[in-house]
C-alpha cells in the first residue's frame, strides 16, 4: 500500500491541513497544535510543525501499517536533506518515502537535495527549531553547504541496516534497544540489562 503523508493525514483527520508550503509558518503551527489537542495526541515541548506532524502520522497512519505500507512524500519541514517533489501539485513535500510493516519503520528513502542555497534556508528552518529545543532538529551545517556548493550529483538512496532488521525481529519499539554499542542506548535500558 503507499500513502502520500499529507493526503492521508487529511483522510483520517476528515479535515483539510495547511498546505506543505505553509508548513513552517507560526499559523500552520497553530492550527496543527490545536488538531493534536482536538485529537487529545500527545506531543511534549517544542511543538514545532515537524514534531506535530510526526505525531499525527504515528498515530493515524504509522499505526495502521500492518502489511507493507510506503508513506511517502513528507512535507520539507520533516525532511531537510530531501529533494523537493518533482510534481508541482506536490509543492512543498519531497522526494521521499518511509517503509513500514507491522507497524515499524523498516526503511527510509530520499533523493538528495543539492542546491546549496534551498539547503541553506532548510538549515536555518531547523535551526530555529533546535533553538526551541527539538533535538532532532539540524543546525547549519557551513561545511555541507560549501561542499554543495562544488556541486554534487542528482543522488538518492535508501537506509535498510541491520539494526532496523533487528528491531523488526525482535518486536523492539526503539531503535535504541537493539543497537550493539551501549554507549548509544538508552541510560533506562542500561541500567536493565547490568541488574542480574
Amino acid at each position: 500500500r503507499r500513502i502520500s503523508m499529507m493526503e492521508g493525514l487529511e483522510k483520517e483527520l476528515k479535515m483539510k491541513l495547511p498546505k506543505a508550503t505553509e508548513l513552517h509558518t507560526e499559523e500552520a503551527r497553530v492550527t496543527l497544535d490545536k488538531i493534536l489537542r482536538e485529537k487529545n495526541i500527545d506531543c511534549g515541548a517544542p511543538r514545532t510543525a515537524a514534531r506535530m506532524l510526526d505525531k499525527l502520522v504515528g498515530e493515524l497512519l504509522e499505526s495502521q501499517a500492518i502489511n507493507p505500507t510506503f508513506i511517502c512524500d513528507h512535507p520539507q519541514v520533516m525532511s531537510p536533506l530531501a529533494k523537493w517533489h518533482s510534481d508541482p501539485a506536490k509543492a512543498g513535500q519531497t522526494a521521499r518515502f518511509e517503509l513500514f510493516v507491522m507497524k515499524k519503520e523498516v526503511c527510509n528513502s530520499y533523493t538528495e537535495l543539492n542546491d546549496p542555497a534551498v539547503q541553506r534556508e532548510r538549515f536555518a528552518e531547523q535551526a530555529k527549531d533546535k533553538a526551541a529545543g527539538d533535538d532532532e532538529a539540524m543546525f547549519i551545517d557551513e561545511n555541507f553547504v560549501r561542499s554543495l556548493e562544488f556541486g554534487l550529483p542528482p543522488t538518492a538512496g535508501y537506509g535498510l541496516g541491520i539494526d532496523r532488521l533487528t528491531m523488526f525481529l525482535t518486536d523492539s519499539n526503539n531503535i535504541k534497544e537493539v543497537l550493539l554499542f551501549p554507549a548509544m542506548r538508552p541510560e533506562e535500558a542500561l541500567v536493565k540489562t547490568d541488574v542480574v
